[in-house]
C-alpha cells in the first residue's frame, strides 16, 4: 500500500511529522456545482473528456518522458467510487501502524504491476481484490487519470472506479488497519486542500497537498491525485481555475513527494 524506502531516507522519514510542516497560502480555488459530484456527470465527463491541467504546483511530475521515467516501476492505484443515500464517497485505506514501512498512512488500494496483469487497470483491481477483498464483478471501471511519478521512482497510474451495490470489505490485516470513506464532496471542496512546505532534510522546498477527514490525514501523492480529480471535474463544467500557485513561493518541481500509494 505504501512505497518502500531506500534505507537512508526511512531514517529520514521516521524523523519526519507532515501534520505539522509549515502551511503557505494559497490562491483560493471556485467551488465546484453539486450536480458535477454525481456519478452520472462523472462518467460523462470521462466520455466527453476536455482540454484540462494537472495541479500546476505538480506539473512536472506528470510530463513523460527523460531518465527518471525510463527508469520508473510502473503502478496503478484504484480511486474507489460507492453511492451513498447522502451522495458519493471515496473508499480509502489506512496502513496498518505495526508495519515498518510507512505505517499509518493513508492511500488507496493499488500497488506494483505485475508481469502477469494486463495493464494498470487490471492491476489495481487485482490489488484492490488482495487488499481489502473487493471481487473483480463489483468493480465497474470509469476511466483513468494522469499518471504520477513520485520521488520513490514509481509511475503511478490512478483509476477511477465504481464499487457496485454488493461489494464486502476483506480486508487484509497483515497491511490494512482500518478501510474509511470519505464524501467526494469534502475532497472536493478545494477549502480543505492545505499547502504545506517541507522544511526537512527530505528536501528543502518541496511542497505538499494535505487534507484533513476527522482523524486522518491524507496527504503526498494521494492528496496529489484528490487534487487533480477536482482540475478534472472543474473543466468537465467549463469552470476556469486561475492562479492555482502559492503566494510568493516557488512551486515544487520534479517527482511529487512521497507520503502514501500502494505498496510495491
Amino acid at each position: 500500500m505504501s512505497y518502500r524506502m531506500t534505507d537512508p531516507d526511512r531514517d529520514r522519514v521516521a524523523s519526519f511529522d507532515p501534520r505539522i510542516q509549515p502551511v503557505l497560502p494559497s490562491a483560493p480555488l471556485p467551488p465546484l456545482p453539486p450536480e458535477c459530484l454525481r456519478l452520472d456527470a462523472i462518467r460523462r465527463a470521462f466520455q466527453h473528456p476536455v482540454d484540462w491541467q494537472v495541479e500546476p504546483l505538480f506539473a512536472q511530475a506528470f510530463v513523460p518522458g527523460g531518465d527518471s521515467y525510463a527508469r520508473a516501476r510502473q503502478a496503478a492505484v484504484l480511486m474507489p467510487l460507492v453511492q451513498r443515500e447522502t451522495g458519493l464517497n471515496v473508499l480509502f485505506t489506512r496502513r496498518a501502524d505495526h508495519l515498518h514501512h510507512h505505517a499509518g498512512q493513508i492511500s488507496f488500494p493499488g500497488g506494483r504491476i505485475e508481469s502477469s496483469d494486463d495493464g494498470p487497470v487490471a492491476a489495481a483491481i487485482r490489488e484492490t481484490r488482495e487488499e481489502i477483498g473487493v471481487e473483480r464483478r463489483f468493480v465497474q471501471l470509469i476511466g483513468t487519470q494522469p499518471t504520477l511519478l513520485t520521488t520513490t521512482g514509481f509511475l503511478m497510474t490512478p483509476v477511477v472506479g465504481e464499487l457496485l451495490p454488493g461489494f464486502h470489505i476483506r480486508a487484509d490485516e497483515a497491511e490494512v488497519a482500518e478501510v474509511f470513506e470519505v464524501p467526494l464532496a469534502a475532497l472536493m471542496d478545494p477549502g480543505r486542500h492545505v499547502l504545506h512546505r517541507m522544511e526537512s532534510s527530505l528536501g528543502h522546498g518541496r511542497c505538499y497537498f494535505a487534507i484533513l477527514w476527522e482523524s486522518h490525514f491524507i496527504w503526498g501523492a494521494t492528496a496529489i491525485l484528490i487534487r487533480n480529480f477536482y482540475h478534472f471535474l472543474a473543466a468537465s463544467q467549463g469552470i476556469a481555475v486561475l492562479g492555482a500557485g502559492t503566494r510568493g513561493e516557488r512551486p515544487a518541481s520534479g517527482p511529487a513527494e512521497r507520503g502514501d500509494g500502494p505498496r510495491p
